[in-house]
């Protein structure tokens, strides 16, 4: 098969790509992302058909927030859009005339890392995204698996700490609540609260409160030296680390790669993590030792592997 299109269906925008069976993206087009589930799956088809103007185009992927069914052709549950077994491949095919593959927005992410990133040369990969939560896929054998239901690798709530903070889907102590964009800025407001003389870099890129405090901020400051924030990254990594050790237990991985925005800190987050999955992996003085990389197709990876899962068929 040559020329597919994949889809990202972000927050602000969706993001439409043709790409090329070596994973390079020929052409994009971009439109806001609507307000109403109708709307998005307007929004989807008007991205495909623009993209796909002057290209001959086989299939089309589309990568989604929430659990999609094991034909994946159904959106079951979306949290940030009121999908509810969203029938998405029928409709989009009525409307492009083309075959489509639904898939899971970090699974896709984790099969464009295994396929055209960093992991390239594994067999067993396993990808978790730092973003605003924590989401996940798993490459065993060369495959993507994804469960008997296709709900699986939804990493971020594993619960890691019973009774723990209260998250988003309703349970407690989710690994997302202290791995994740959401947890590193908590950290950062904790601890400028409490000793602010170590956070005056921090302080400084905001209103001066700590409740003011942003993402951005404390990427900003880490790199700036501010000890508030460097520890804050830390704490995060710590967490982010013990977890990926627990997964080693389940799936003996060659590699993690570590993908999202807080892993575009590189090393700054990267190297404690890479500390914490020694010192927290079970006989690990005795075993080989998963490498924990970087991701390295940024944004582009859920694109780009929902391109090649459409080619996969």
């Amino acid at each position: 098969m040559g020329l597919t299109i994949g889809v990202d269906i972000g927050g602000t925008k969706i993001a439409a790509g043709v790409v090329d069976e070596e994973g390079n993206i020929l052409d994009t087009h971009t439109v806001p992302t609507p307000p109403t589930p109708e709307g998005i799956v307007d929004a989807i088809c008007a991205a495909v058909s623009e993209a796909g103007k002057g290209h001959s185009i086989e299939a089309v992927g589309i990568g989604a927030a929430g659990y999609v069914d094991d034909k994946r052709a159904t959106v079951l549950f979306a949290p940030n859009i009121d999908w509810r077994h969203e029938p998405l491949k029928d409709k989009v095919e009525q409307r492009v005339g083309l075959p489509v593959v639904v898939e899971n927005d970090a699974n896709a992410a984790a099969w464009g890392e295994y396929r055209f990133g960093a992991g390239q040369g594994h067999e067993d990969v396993i990808c978790i995204t730092l973003g605003t939560g924590l989401g996940g896929g798993i490459i065993i054998g060369n495959k993507l698996r994804r469960g008997r239901f296709g709900v699986a690798a939804e990493f971020g709530h594993i619960r890691v700490v019973p009774d723990g903070l209260l998250c988003g889907c309703g349970s407690q102590g989710c690994w997302e609540q202290y791995a994740s964009g959401r947890a590193l800025v908590r950290y950062a407001k904790q601890r400028a609260a409490a000793t602010p003389e170590n956070a005056t870099v921090l302080l400084g890129l905001g209103d001066g409160t700590p409740e003011g405090i942003e993402g951005k901020h404390v990427s900003e400051a880490a790199r700036a030296g501010d000890k508030v924030a460097i520890d804050s990254f830390r704490e995060l990594a710590r967490w982010a680390g013990a977890g990926l050790a627990d997964l080693a237990s389940l799936f003996d991985p060659s590699a993690f790669i570590v993908g999202g925005g807080v892993s575009d800190e590189g090393e700054l987050v990267l190297d404690p993590i890479r500390k914490s999955f020694r010192r927290w992996l079970i006989g690990g003085r005795y075993r080989p030792h998963a490498q924990v990389l970087a991701a390295q197709l940024g944004n582009k990876a859920g694109l780009v592997g929902a391109a090649d899962l459409a080619r996969q068929g």
